[in-house]
């Protein structure tokens, strides 16, 4: 529930329509995860929907660490900036939290 509002997700978390996404949505769904999210995730969020927007698929580790350096700079296009805000795994979870389908390739 979010706003009043029941947000549907699939078995793991993801949401089933990628239009029910807001900021209030992707703080719910990090919360979740026990993440509260800070302008640093945001930033990653944004620009991971863009990628999204740009390309229509919701990239895996590398693509993602590639366009993240390409967008904000080398010292947060990396694996351990990456899995700093995002544990586990950075393109799934990121993709989560940004409201986008799982990445392919992802476990």
């Amino acid at each position: 529930m979010v706003d009043g509002e029941a947000i549907k997700v699939d078995k793991e978390g993801f949401l089933l329509d990628l239009q029910d996404w807001s900021e209030p949505v992707a703080a719910a769904l990090a919360e979740q995860e026990g993440i509260i999210l800070t302008p640093a995730h945001l930033e990653i969020i944004q620009v991971l929907r863009d990628f999204y927007h740009t390309y229509q698929l919701s990239p895996a580790m590398r693509p993602l660490v590639k366009y993240v350096g390409q967008q904000l700079g080398k010292d947060k296009g990396n694996s351990l900036y990456l899995l700093g805000l995002f544990p586990g795994s950075p393109a799934k979870f990121a993709a989560k939290v940004a409201g986008l389908p799982k990445p392919d390739n992802c476990l």
